[in-house]
């Protein structure tokens, strides 16, 4: 390897990417040029306070378009008209090849963080429907739960159970037609005519049984609506179902 060669080796080293022959050459190489040690001092110092850095997720596309841009460039070796000028080298691609190890090292690290943001979503999904079906459990068990039925408009029966003691209140439905593509049924607690949001059910299936989100507070009742995914802060659509909390 020549010293040109040697010269434009500095990113690579200090990311640990040089097999142990070259990291041993360079070592070598770099005992003798000054240039090289203290670029070496800088690019370990910058990725130092990369590495502190807070985490994010690249989009999805980064890692093919790094790749596809490191694929174009073509790295050259510095031109040396003199030994001088050897040592006061342009530092550019040094730091393009830094630049682009970086990249290509957040890439596929983001990968990974993405594969362990999505097995941490997944235990925390599996915790939060752990918790709301205990609550659910809690709120049909309690001393004080009083429960009224009635045969909602479109075929299908709905059973609300209320607990005072615990401010809770749990809807349970059977039967009901599922809704249109791109529709939702949305769940609201009436506070005397004004709909307060109060969860959404699961589209995919005739029979849900769920713990109302939010308190009962000094609600009267309930109601059901058909509301674009995702829900809606207020009804959108006439009620499939009005129902009158128990006394």
């Amino acid at each position: 390897m020549t010293t040109a060669d040697l010269h434009t080796l500095t990113g690579a080293y200090v990311l640990h990417a040089l097999a142990p022959d070259e990291r041993a050459e360079f070592e070598r190489h770099m005992e003798n040029c000054p240039s090289c040690e203290q670029e070496v001092r800088e690019l370990a110092a910058t990725v130092s306070k990369l590495g502190m850095a807070a985490a994010v997720v690249p989009p999805p596309a980064l890692k093919q378009q790094v790749m596809r841009k490191i694929s174009a460039e073509r790295q050259q070796p510095p031109r040396v008209t003199r030994l001088h000028a050897g040592r006061r080298r342009s530092r550019g691609l040094s730091r393009f090849v830094l630049a682009a190890c970086l990249a290509a090292a957040a890439a596929f690290g983001g990968v990974s963080f993405w594969q362990h943001q999505e097995a941490q979503d997944a235990r925390r999904a599996a915790h939060r429907a752990e918790q709301q079906t205990a609550e659910l459990a809690a709120v049909l068990a309690a001393p004080d739960a009083r429960v009224s039925s009635t045969k909602l408009h479109d075929g299908g029966r709905g059973t609300i159970v209320v607990s005072k003691s615990r401010n809770q209140a749990a809807f349970l439905v059977s039967g009901l037609p599922r809704p249109p593509a791109g529709k939702v049924y949305q769940l609201w607690f009436n506070d005397g005519g004004t709909m307060r949001p109060a969860g959404l059910m699961d589209p995919a299936t005739a029979d849900n049984a769920l713990l109302m989100d939010g308190p009962v507070n000094a609600a009267s009742g309930m109601g059901v609506t058909v509301e674009p995914a995702g829900g809606s802060p207020k009804p959108t659509s006439d009620p499939v179902a009005l129902m009158n909390f128990p006394a």
